[in-house]
């Protein structure tokens, strides 16, 4: 495993009981980082611990739509480790749904969980890493964000990645001067929980057309790239929207 830069240093992975999170939660860990990961789904996070070394991995519930939720837990995490060196946002929901049909409480849900709550996440980190002018922050986003859509994920999708990515470089741009980074990665197809619950005949043909590749990422090829971008490998990379999508989106 390459020296990343993680040990003994404290991370804050949102979505970690998801198949991206908990690999990027477990690279970390690996890797001598101390990590808490934040999700709604109790069960999976505390079934994750059971697989990790012991004294490296805590993790807390939350609901990741509402901002206060997250202010509160966020503060509690922050006072445990006292310096929080590196923030994934890793959380999101699917939305299928075209802009003609989606109403106006499916809109709203997915805005709140992957652009709202994203927002108060890196909001309740920023005083912390500011002080100590030092932080990373890594968005996963999704190249739904560029394209409008057109894998899985339209119209309140992709909306809310495209305004996560915008989100990426307001962040990097503001903090930078003070020694924060913020970047993103851009999955597409990708081997997880989220997405294979919309897998069928169909659209595997559909998406195999899509990607150069002809395969989906697994989570493990999905978070190293974000793994990468936390750590200080990539100390030189600010306000980066990468893709990590197989060939897909192809940018000049």
């Amino acid at each position: 495993m390459p020296d990343f830069g993680f040990k003994d240093r404290n991370y804050i992975v949102t979505g970690g009981a998801g198949s991206i999170g908990r690999a990027v939660v477990e690279i970390i860990v690996s890797c001598g980082g101390n990590v808490t990961a934040v999700d709604l789904d109790g069960a999976t996070l505390k079934e994750l611990g059971s697989a990790l070394p012991e004294g490296r991995y805590r993790y807390k519930t939350a609901d990741l739509s509402s901002p206060e939720e997250i202010r509160s837990v966020f503060a509690e995490i922050t006072e445990a480790y006292g310096q929080i060196h590196g923030l994934v946002n890793c959380v999101g929901v699917l939305c299928t749904t075209p802009i003609t049909e989606v109403t106006q409480e499916e809109w709203d849900r997915v805005i709140a969980i992957n652009l709202t709550g994203v927002f108060a996440a890196i909001q309740s980190v920023l005083p912390n890493m500011l002080s100590n002018h030092c932080g990373s922050i890594v968005n996963v986003s999704s190249v739904a964000g560029k394209l409008g859509g057109g894998l899985l994920g339209t119209s309140a999708y992709a909306t809310s990645k495209g305004g996560l990515n915008a989100l990426t470089k307001v962040v990097a741009k503001t903090c930078g001067p003070q020694g924060v980074r913020c970047n993103a990665v851009c999955p597409a197809w990708t081997d997880s929980r989220m997405i294979n619950s919309f897998m069928n005949g169909e659209n595997i043909a559909r998406l195999k057309q899509m990607v150069s590749l002809r395969r989906p990422a697994t989570a493990e090829e999905a978070a190293y790239p974000i793994v990468f971008l936390l750590s200080d490998l990539a100390s030189y990379i600010n306000g980066e929207i990468t893709d990590v999508d197989g060939g897909c989106t192809f940018d000049s």
